[in-house]
């Protein structure tokens, strides 16, 4: 049991990400949620009266950060936590039907893209793909769709901004719109996080997270998350996490929840930083184009700027061919070669040389994942590396 007597409604995310998830105000109780490792607990009643059975079920070190995290989202209960960011979109796409309709952006994270292409062909449902940016063509091919599907058989799943493309949504338009025809709401808020924006503000029915990237935010853990305010779809949830078994251990759990506690600084820092390096590299000479919704002249700038509380930490480039890309990657000294995103160093990939990436993805494109490092160290290591590509 957490605490549960402070005025969570009134509190900044700031705060939240520092108050919420701790132990009980007692005399000598400690002031970090203690990480429990058993695999069964000692039962004193029955299953149905809400003991703990087995940890597969639960664990008491789930409960704080899946309280934080729910309150962050603004969601009115818990969320769940899952061994990894694609077993949380396994379990949200459990919940369509088989033979239902699933309508993803096409430039959305290749993990999910790729499962969602795997259940396709086992004939578990349709997927259609959309430029999730076009809301008048999103919203056409869901009044499509809608009129040959079952009733409660379409899923709009939602990315904004998308990765790596960085192209911004309009998701309470859509999710209006979805909504009206009976479909139910996905949004992935891995690059945002609630620091930047909630969907469910904008109605969303469920709220996924790849917990691996900015809320844990060290690199150091693989855990996912799902938030949702509505008692029926949490509960079907439940039952996939523990029916398929994707729980997250005890320990990375913990982690992620000490993470959580400097989410707020980590996001302010690599937002401030990603700002600078964005607006400085549209000038580079080696660059031929900059994504980054905090540019004046990028396509999103407008609708994130709106919507959300920043422009995110991560800045996408484009390179005159795919031979200087690499050779940027390999130029770097500051900068950490390596995929996933969101930890507090600094990391760059040419995003093309992952399989799964889908192919409109252009060859010569280089996402920056920024960290929380000095903006000027990480300038001059690019700057540096940018100028070694044009002199070769």
């Amino acid at each position: 049991m957490t605490e549960q007597n402070l005025p969570y409604g009134d509190l900044a995310p700031d705060t939240l990400v520092v108050a919420t998830g701790r132990p009980p105000r007692e005399h000598d109780a400690p002031v970090n949620a203690p990480i429990v490792l058993s695999s069964t607990f000692h039962e004193t009643r029955t299953p149905e009266a809400g003991d703990r059975i087995y940890a597969r079920g639960s664990n008491p070190t789930w409960d704080p950060f899946e309280e934080a995290l729910g309150l962050l989202e603004g969601a009115g209960l818990p969320a769940l936590v899952f061994g990894s960011g694609l077993g949380a979109a396994a379990a949200a796409l459990s919940l369509v039907p088989t033979g239902g309709v699933v309508v993803m952006p096409r430039h959305g994270y290749a993990g999910s893209l790729s499962l969602a292409a795997d259940l396709e062909a086992q004939g578990r449902f349709e997927l259609h793909l959309v430029d999730i940016a076009d809301t008048e063509s999103v919203l056409s091919q869901l009044e499509a769709l809608a009129a040959r599907a079952d009733a409660g058989s379409l899923m709009l799943w939602l990315e904004s901004p998308t990765n790596p493309m960085l192209e911004v949504a309009e998701p309470a338009t859509l999710t209006k719109a979805a909504h009206a025809v009976g479909a139910l709401v996905v949004a992935d808020n891995t690059f945002n996080t609630p620091i930047v924006h909630r969907p469910l503000d904008d109605g969303v029915d469920v709220v996924l997270h790849s917990v691996t990237k900015w809320l844990a935010g060290h690199s150091d853990v693989v855990l996912g998350a799902l938030v949702t305010n509505d008692p029926k779809l949490r509960e079907r949830l439940l039952s996939h996490r523990t029916l398929h078994g994707a729980i997250a251990g005890p320990f990375e759990v913990w982690l992620a929840l000490r993470g959580l506690r400097t989410l707020a600084l980590r996001m302010g820092r690599s937002q401030e930083n990603a700002a600078t390096l964005a607006h400085r590299l549209a000038g580079h000479p080696a660059v031929r184009r900059v994504r980054y919704p905090g540019l004046p002249t990028d396509p999103g700038h407008e609708r994130a700027a709106a919507q959300f509380n920043g422009f995110g930490g991560i800045i996408s480039i484009e390179l005159d061919d795919v031979a200087t890309a690499d050779a940027l990657v390999a130029a770097v000294r500051l900068w950490l070669p390596a995929t996933s995103l969101g930890g507090v160093e600094s990391l760059i990939e040419r995003r093309r040389r992952q399989p799964a990436e889908p192919a409109t993805v252009p060859e010569e494109l280089v996402r920056l994942s920024v960290g929380i490092e000095n903006v000027d160290d990480l300038w001059a290591d690019l700057d540096r590396a940018l100028r070694g590509t044009r002199a070769s």
